[in-house]
Formats: C-alpha cells, sequence, structure tokens
C-alpha cells in the first residue's frame, strides 16, 4: 500500500494533465496572489497617508531595485533547485533531491548574510543614485532600514517554498504564503495609522509577516515524514550540487534582478527628465504589473513540476500535453489583463494614490507602457518551459535577451530623442521583440529536447 507522500508523487505521472494542472496551480495562484499583497498593501496605505503621500510612494518605490535583488538570491535556490529535485524524485533518487535541499539550505544563509552587510554599507548613496531627491529619501531610508532586518526570513521562505511544491503539496505552499500575508493585512494599518508610524510601521509588518511565513515553511520540510526533508548532513557546501542549482537558476536569477536594474535605470531617467511625480508614476506601473504577473506566475510555478517530474520519468507524451496548455493560458490571461489596464488606466492608478495630478500622468503613460504586455504571455509561458525541462542555456538567453540586450539600452537611448516619454517606449519594443524570439527558440528546440519513439509528434 503507498504511503501519502508516494500517492502525491504517483499523481505527477497519472492524474490527466487538466485535471491535475488545475490542482497543482490553483493553490499557486492564490499563493501568488496573497504573497504580492504584501507591497501591493503596503503601497495602497502608504499612498494615503496624510500630507506625504505622494512623496512617501515615491520613496518606498526606489526602494524596490534592492528588494527585487533580494528576492532575485531566493530564486537561485528556489526556482534553480527545486527543478532538479523535482526530477530527482520523478527518477525515485530520493537522496539525490535531499541533497539538493540540503545545499540550497546552506545557499540561502549564507546569501542572507552577504547581502545584509553590503546594503546596510550602502543603502543610502545607493538610493541617491536610484533617483532619490530630498524629498523622498527619508522615506527610502527609513524603509529599507527596516525592512532589510528580514533578510533571512525572505529569503528562507521564498526560497524554499518551491520545495513544497516540488513534493505535490501546492496547497501547503499557499499556506506559507498565507499565514504571512494575512497577518501583514492585519498589520499594517494598525503599525501606519494606529501607532502613527507611517513608512516605518509597513517595514515592521512586514519582517514580522515574512518571519512567520519562514517559520511555516521549515516546519514543513523538518518534517522526517516528508518527500523531502532538510537533513542537517547536507546543510552544507557541495561543489557538485551547488554548480547544477546556480546553472538552473541564473536564468530566474537573471530575469528577477534584472528588474533590479531596469527600476534603477529608468527610475533614474524619470527623475532626470521628468522629476519625482513621474517617478511616482512608475511605481504605481510597477504595482499593476506585479498585480497581473503574480496569478500568472503562481500558475507556472504550480504547473512546473508536472513538466520535470514527467521529464525525469521520460513520459514526453505529458510533458508535450503539459507545456502547450501553460503556454496557451499565459498568453490569453496576460492579454485580457493588459487589455483592462490600457482601456482604465484611471481606474487602476485610483487604488494607490488620491492625487489628481499624479492618476491623470498615470492614465497618460500606461497603456503606452503596457502595450507590448499583449504579446509577452508566450514568453511567461515559454520561458518556465524551459526552465522545468532544466535548459539553462536557452532560459537564461532569453532572460538576457529582453532585458539587458533590449529594455536597459533603450530606456537610456530613446529619451535622448523623445524625452521622458522614451524611458516609457522602451518596455513594449522590448516586449514584442523578446516574446517573438523565445517563440522562435522555442519552436525551434522543443523537439530535440524531446527526443522520443514518438518522432513525428510535433510541439
Amino acid at each position: 500500500m503507498l504511503s501519502k507522500e508516494e500517492e502525491r508523487q504517483q499523481r505527477l505521472a497519472t492524474v490527466p494533465i487538466g485535471k491535475l494542472m488545475i490542482s497543482m496551480a490553483v493553490p499557486g495562484i492564490f499563493a501568488q496572489i496573497i504573497n504580492i499583497l504584501y507591497s501591493i498593501v503596503d503601497r495602497v496605505y502608504i499612498g494615503h497617508i496624510p500630507g506625504a503621500s505622494a512623496n512617501a510612494l515615491t520613496g518606498v518605490g526606489l526602494t524596490f531595485p534592492i528588494i527585487i535583488l533580494v528576492t532575485a538570491f531566493a530564486m537561485i535556490v528556489g526556482a534553480g533547485g527545486a527543478p532538479l529535485s523535482a526530477i530527482a524524485l520523478g527518477k525515485q533518487d530520493r537522496e539525490g533531491a535531499e541533497k539538493i535541499l540540503g545545499t540550497g539550505v546552506f545557499l540561502l544563509i549564507g546569501f542572507s548574510i552577504a547581502l545584509m552587510a553590503v546594503f546596510y554599507a550602502v543603502k543610502e548613496p545607493l538610493l541617491r543614485a536610484f533617483g532619490a531627491s530630498d524629498a523622498t529619501i527619508v522615506y527610502a531610508d527609513s524603509y529599507l532600514s527596516i525592512y532589510l532586518l528580514g533578510t533571512l526570513s525572505v529569503l528562507l521562505y521564498m526560497g524554499l517554498n518551491q520545495y513544497i511544491i516540488a513534493q505535490g503539496k501546492p496547497i501547503v505552499a499557499m499556506l506559507s504564503v498565507g499565514i504571512g500575508a494575512v497577518l501583514n493585512l492585519t498589520l499594517d494599518p494598525i503599525m501606519i495609522f494606529v501607532f502613527d508610524l507611517g513608512v516605518k510601521g509597513a517595514a515592521i509588518a512586514t519582517v514580522i509577516s515574512q518571519t512567520a511565513s519562514a517559520i511555516w515553511v521549515l516546519r514543513t520540510l523538518l518534517n522526517q515524514k516528508g518527500t523531502l526533508t532538510i537533513k542537517v548532513k547536507y546543510v552544507k557546501p557541495d561543489l557538485s550540487v551547488i554548480k547544477q542549482i546556480v546553472a538552473l537558476g541564473i536564468s530566474p536569477f537573471i530575469m528577477t534582478s534584472t528588474e533590479s536594474l531596469i527600476s534603477i535605470v529608468i527610475n533614474h531617467g524619470l527623475a532626470t527628465y521628468g522629476g519625482d511625480l513621474y517617478v511616482g508614476s512608475f511605481t504605481i506601473i510597477q504595482s499593476i504589473m506585479q498585480m497581473m504577473s503574480a496569478p500568472m506566475n503562481g500558475f507556472t510555478q504550480g504547473v512546473q513540476p508536472i513538466i520535470s517530474y514527467n521529464y525525469g520519468a521520460k513520459d514526453y507524451k505529458r510533458v508535450r500535453s503539459t507545456y502547450k496548455r501553460m503556454i496557451g493560458a499565459t498568453f490569453i490571461y496576460t492579454g485580457l489583463f493588459t487589455s483592462l489596464t490600457m482601456l482604465f488606466p484611471e481606474l487602476f492608478a485610483g487604488v494607490f494614490t488620491n492625487e489628481q495630478e499624479l492618476i491623470a500622468l498615470v492614465g497618460k503613460v500606461m497603456p503606452v507602457f503596457m502595450m507590448g504586455m499583449l504579446v509577452f504571455g508566450l514568453q511567461t509561458g515559454i520561458q518556465p518551459t524551459f526552465v522545468a525541462l532544466g535548459q539553462a542555456k536557452i532560459s537564461l538567453f532569453i532572460a538576457v535577451l529582453r532585458k539587458l540586450i533590449l529594455l536597459i539600452p533603450l530606456a537610456l537611448i530613446l529619451p535622448l530623442g523623445f524625452g521622458v516619454m522614451g524611458v516609457y517606449y522602451a518596455e513594449p519594443i522590448s516586449d514584442v521583440l523578446s516574446a517573438t524570439t523565445a517563440t522562435i527558440l522555442f519552436l525551434m528546440n522543443i523537439n530535440k529536447i524531446l527526443a522520443s519513439d514518438e518522432a513525428t509528434i510535433q510541439a
């Protein structure tokens, strides 16, 4: 008779794909939606602080590059190691999967120590370089100084939660995020308004909430009855495993960390050619893009273990069926959400601020900025497919192409001819070119990756 853990693993290989995708993805979608509430709720409350809303919102927005970079290091271990552990489980190699998990824990602890030391040492000059003015630096510095205290909690909960999903436990993973998010929703108004702590209160609420999530994740992965368990003997540097994790995790790391670089470049350009109000508009647009991407990320993260497990088990028919549905779903969802933001930009902006000048500016620039997202859903389904299949080089190239090769140079060059609007034009141009390239690469390579007896099956 199969144990509960063995039954979970068998589900990845036997349950009909459509039903399995729903059961795996829905908890992930809710988890990501709940997770995004951390920053979204902070911005909503901060954007309505009496007498300081615009400057406070802009100041907190200037901390995003550093917060995103912290998240990126968690992605190395989560997005890099979890698919490898799922592939190992598909091969019935539990010991190998637990070595990957233990090495991941070691990396996360090391990353947290290094990141805190570096950012505390240089945070003020960094914020100035990002575009902080005398009016906004006080808010940015106050928020970041407290947020960095929770670096270890952020890395552990974000980096290790993917290993819970890899075991076929998406609901448990959803609870990991949900516990912290509900706590944050409760604490934010109390800290910001009742205790009158402003942006400091928002940061305190976030740190407490993320620590609660980290405790839940560790409690789950320390359970000796689980499919994957953190074993102390594996929490050490294993160079061969580190190389595997980093090789696959470098693509998601670059995708996430370059968001930090993009924020720096765009915020600096908007501050130079426009001013604080334009920086504030980008903070709102970023928030809306996160609202769009959170459910989609939850969906792809929930589906990835299905692809990875069946790829390890060499069931290529199930792999093909899964990635086709995933790419179709991300394309349709992204197109629909983007259309709404282009049609009703001021409605979305009003959620984050009540300042009419800022709302009007967002109404003008957001349809331009979001236009390329109408087709970008193709890439958001293709990229995780390559990651799930262990194709580090291709997924890395796609990540580098959009952000480093296209978006950042365009954001620097176009304002020279178009002024502040050139910063906004850079996004849709890079999105369309990158999505087109990703689609071509996918069609050229997928059948080679899935070489099998079914050679006549087309991707």
